[in-house]
């Protein structure tokens, strides 16, 4: 009995014929399962994409650890960690909210190092050569710091270089006694001294231009001495060692008197010697902007030959620019993001 029992309640399983009713859903079972081989990527394409999303931002982390690990830790100066920052905008400090360029740093640091083993025969790996790349490193950082500052206040205050500018000083360094050098002999020797390129040469010149032309503009105080002085010039024998000690004594920012000895024409003093050779003998020149940026000259022609000149000078100093910047280095507005321990050459 239980077996007719099963037997009247057991349900009749789906038939697998293939009949004329039948025929179109078997065709597409059958088609839909051979699109499986045909187009296998079409049923994975969302797994193969969020895979490769997955496998390219781990490779990303990794890759930013490996980098961070070997510019803030390990403190990698390679060629290679330069050219690399140089693609990356890396900092590697920061002053009073402008990034310094990881990458100016590493050119400052490899072009002193590499003039101290070429030119100074340096071996960096003994005791002195240790110091002196430890020191090398402390400046390179200070630079870059102080063009980062630069380029910040140039910013506030629209100071730019123009290429026609920065053209007219490398040409000025292209002169010798003996007539302009080629730029291609120049760019040998560039190389030879102190491992730039010609991009990179241009590069840090525009930078130290640009540091200039924000120390002047900012330095009110030197203006006012300046103002000062021309007005003592007004009368052309006024004596000037007399002056500086007579200023120096009101308690002006130092200002410094001196004299050149008969040096060449073309002599790389900032300009003060091609002033001078245009001048007649105990002539004294306007205001000069030193090409060194060491601050403001007066020069009076001394003496003079076909090609050598003698001047005596007074220079006022810029101080305003290094002053605020050592203000802001005494303060958390200066942030290294590598440590740089202090030392010294001596």
């Amino acid at each position: 009995m239980k077996k007719l029992f099963k037997k009247l309640h057991r349900k009749e399983a789906p038939s697998s014929r293939i009949t004329s009713d039948t025929i179109a859903e078997h065709r597409q079972r059958i088609l839909a399962g051979g699109r499986r081989f045909k187009y296998p990527v079409q049923y994975a394409r969302h797994r193969l994409v969020f895979n490769a999303i997955l496998i390219s931002l781990g490779a990303l982390i990794v890759a930013g650890g490996v980098v961070w690990q070997q510019l803030y830790v390990a403190q990698n100066t390679s060629t290679f960690m330069y050219r690399l920052t140089k693609v990356l905008p890396l900092p590697v400090a920061s002053v009073d909210g402008q990034a310094v360029p990881y990458s100016d740093y590493l050119m400052k640091y490899l072009s002193s190092v590499h003039y101290l083993q070429q030119k100074e025969q340096v071996n960096p790996k003994t005791d002195d050569g240790k110091r002196q790349v430890a020191f090398i490193k402390q400046k390179s950082i200070e630079d870059a710091i102080a063009d980062a500052y630069a380029t910040k206040l140039a910013t506030e205050q629209k100071i730019t270089v123009s290429d026609s500018e920065l053209e007219a000083f490398l040409k000025t360094q292209r002169q010798s006694s003996d007539g302009e050098i080629s730029q291609q002999t120049y760019d040998a020797v560039i190389l030879d001294y102190y491992g730039w390129t010609p991009d990179e040469y241009r590069h840090a010149t525009k930078e130290k231009l640009l540091l200039q032309k924000v120390a002047y503009a900012v330095d009110k105080n030197a203006t006012s001495q300046v103002a000062t002085i021309q007005k003592a010039m007004s009368d052309p024998s006024v004596n000037f060692q007399t002056l500086v000690t007579t200023l120096n004594g009101q308690g002006l920012t130092k200002i410094t008197y001196g004299t050149s000895g008969m040096v060449p024409k073309t002599n790389q003093d900032g300009g003060l010697a091609q002033t001078a050779s245009k001048l007649a003998k105990n002539q004294i020149s306007s205001v000069i902007t030193s090409t060194a940026g060491d601050g403001y000259y007066f020069v009076r022609l001394l003496d003079s030959t076909s090609s050598t000149v003698s001047y005596e000078f007074i220079q006022i100093p810029l101080s305003t620019f290094t002053d605020n910047l050592a203000k802001l280095n005494a303060t958390t507005k200066v942030k290294q993001f590598i440590s740089i321990p202090k030392t010294t050459t001596n």
